[in-house]
């Protein structure tokens, strides 16, 4: 057998290989392999011998201990060798040809693979299945056909070899065929059966179909659809894998786990993924499969895909979950957002409305009139110094209102609100000592603003009792008014 070095420098060469070189490549070297194994185990027991030689001289002879194998190990293993002798042997005391390994493996599946033709012509003689199934559903003719063994194909399909038969990949023996002979002596063969499109669709459909079938069985049986089953798998797990998707469709359907594990923790997605269903990928996704689910080993549906097309639609649905899930993720915030607002109104200071503003107002103002009406003799609290001053000057000469100011109460009560007490007595103070009280039609000082709208005195007592109020405007931006000091209060 070949080193470890001259087998790392042999892979450039082995990488240019097409499929059928690399088969024939491999072949040669298993034969070496087991060329030199045999050497070496001949040599191995000669050296025994001559070391046990003195033991059994000293000790006398023991009964010697012997390893036994399953017939089935034993068969396959001489078939690999391509005993035929030891074959026949096997098979004339009584041992199956249809015995397999613990992949379902059969010798028949061993001779088209390692193209031995006539130890499959022994093997079919002594009655072997010639469509006989692994576990993962490949028969000899699937071998045959992948390996490009042409003489093997016909020898098979003489035999009676399903051309239709589908394996776990949903692949045909023709899906498999590189070598172009052997693709069209399968061609051939199919269409001398007879074979459509239409019925290699309907063969294809055939394993779902009969899935789909024993599903609606336990539907009635009341089953549960989360059990597992082989390996911890539930029925989920074997349609992702499959790419059954109306099975899929079905079981999702009536509540099938999403997020069930097999005894390697893998999802039903990690199946889809690692098998390469990219219709069963987007179905599940669809449905709210995880993404990001780990295996046992931390695995991601992503980390086992192996396929390039299926993993960059898987890369492409992450981006839309993910982005849908930061939308949605706004979407909470600011609902939590417009919650705790609504929740909280109460403790917020609302605007005043305008009819509210008035109603205060007209009470400012109702309580100015009660300070003025009342004298400075009886007043609870003494006046600040200005005020008292002020009031003496108002007290002097109460002009008279003319009737036009007299009926407009309410205008003068808005125009007024906003000024304070103290403001409007100073105001009042120094309209009267710029101007004499009134004997004749009113007149108006050039340096004082009017309320045009109105044409009302600025000043003046009501003869109501109510307190004079000072009809005043504020002054223009573009010319403002000057201001000049009347009096010391000022």
């Amino acid at each position: 057998m070949a080193e470890h070095l001259e087998l790392l420098a042999e892979m450039p060469m082995v990488g240019r290989m097409s499929t059928q070189e690399r088969l024939k490549h491999a072949q040669k070297r298993r034969a070496q392999q087991v060329k030199m194994w045999a050497q070496a185990e001949k040599e191995a027991h000669g050296k025994k011998g001559r070391r046990e030689q003195p033991w059994k001289e000293v000790s006398g002879l023991r009964p010697r201990k012997q390893v036994l194998f399953p017939p089935s190990v034993a068969l396959l293993e001489a078939a690999s060798r391509n005993d035929l002798e030891e074959v026949r042997q096997f098979l004339s005391s009584g041992v199956s040809p249809n015995l397999a390994n613990e992949d379902g493996l059969t010798a028949l599946h061993q001779c088209c693979i390692d193209d031995f033709q006539e130890m499959a012509q022994q093997l079919l003689e002594a009655g072997a299945d010639v469509n006989a199934r692994d576990s993962e559903g490949w028969t000899p003719l699937h071998a045959a056909a992948t390996c490009g063994h042409l003489h093997l194909v016909d020898l098979l399909i003489s035999r009676g070899a399903d051309l239709l038969a589908v394996n776990t990949d949903g692949n045909m023996p023709y899906d498999l065929c590189e070598d172009e002979q052997t693709l069209d002596c399968l061609e051939t063969a199919m269409a001398n059966r007879g074979i459509t499109q239409d019925s290699i669709e309907e063969a294809r459909a055939v394993p779902e179909l009969c899935m789909l079938n024993d599903l609606q069985s336990l539907l009635h049986a009341g089953a549960n659809l989360n059990d597992p089953l082989d390996h911890g798998a539930t029925l989920l797990h074997i349609a992702a894998a499959n790419g059954f998707s109306e099975v899929a469709a079905l079981l999702l359907e009536q509540g099938a786990s999403l997020s069930a594990k097999d005894h390697d923790g893998w999802e039903p997605l990690h199946a889809a993924a690692y098998w390469g269903q990219v219709h069963l990928v987007e179905l599940l996704v669809a449905h709210g499969a995880d993404l990001n689910g780990k295996s046992l080993v931390d695995e991601t549906p992503l980390d086992v895909c192996g396929d390039e097309e299926v993993r960059a639609r898987l890369l492409e649905l992450k981006h839309k979950q993910d982005a849908l899930l930061r939308a949605q993720g706004r979407q909470r915030s600011l609902l939590r957002r417009r919650t705790s607002s609504a929740g909280s109104r109460g403790k917020v200071v609302r605007r005043v409305s305008l009819t509210h503003r008035t109603d205060l107002y007209r009470k400012e103002h109702a309580q100015e009139a009660i300070v003025w009406q009342q004298s400075p003799l009886t007043s609870p609290e003494p006046l600040e110094d200005e005020d008292r001053q002020t009031d003496a000057e108002l007290r002097l000469q109460p002009p008279e209102l003319s009737p036009a100011e007299s009926g407009a109460p309410e205008a003068l009560v808005r125009d007024k609100a906003h000024h304070t007490l103290a403001e409007l007595k100073r105001q009042r103070a120094a309209a009267k000592l710029q101007r004499p009280a009134p004997e004749g039609p009113e007149t108006f000082e050039p340096g004082l603003p009017v309320d045009t709208e109105t044409s009302q005195p600025d000043c003046g007592f009501r003869t109501t009792g109510d307190p004079p109020l000072l009809k005043l405007t504020a002054p223009s931006e573009e010319a403002p008014v000057e201001k000049r000091p009347c009096c010391l209060l000022m």
